[in-house]
């Protein structure tokens, strides 16, 4: 059999597979005034579940900080199931490192803004990220150095 079969790229389910908030200065933090310094970490994997099917969970972590208090912290964890069939081995990785967490994205992006809401503040709208700078970014720290410096 000659003929390549066709690639099959889809989404059996998407769904939040952790969700946290914190809110440990409560009630005084919400009578401060001042505007939080936020801080917004991204962690994606990928991990085959069975025979291509695979599950990806973007976490994104959020630390809004006020001088030395902490005002609030989330930890949104969304994850998707994706079958990924009749694709090289070498472009698997690619596929879940930038396919699937731009596909996640929007989903964390809206958990975020609402959980931070409904915790008493004003909805954090998390910026557009380019999946595929930090997927090359990581693959380059993951890279063992043909320099070495002394």
């Amino acid at each position: 059999m000659s003929e390549k079969q066709q690639a099959v790229f889809s989404i059996e389910k998407l769904y939040v597979k952790d969700l946290s908030v914190e809110v440990p200065n409560a009630p005084r933090i919400f009578l401060e005034r001042e505007a939080p310094q936020v801080d917004v970490q991204l962690h994606t994997q990928g991990n085959p579940i069975s025979e291509g099917v695979f599950e990806v969970v973007l976490t994104v972590t959020i630390t809004a900080k006020l001088k030395d208090k902490t005002m609030f912290l989330v930890e949104a964890a969304q994850a998707g199931i994706f079958h990924i069939r009749n694709v090289a081995k070498e472009e698997i990785e690619p596929i879940l490192g930038i396919a699937c967490p731009n596909i996640l994205f929007p989903y964390a992006r809206e958990v975020v803004s609402d959980v931070v809401s409904r915790a008493g503040f004003p909805p954090v709208i998390l910026n557009p990220v380019n999946f595929e700078a930090l997927y090359q970014h990581r693959r380059q720290q993951s890279q063992p150095s043909a320099e070495t410096t002394h």
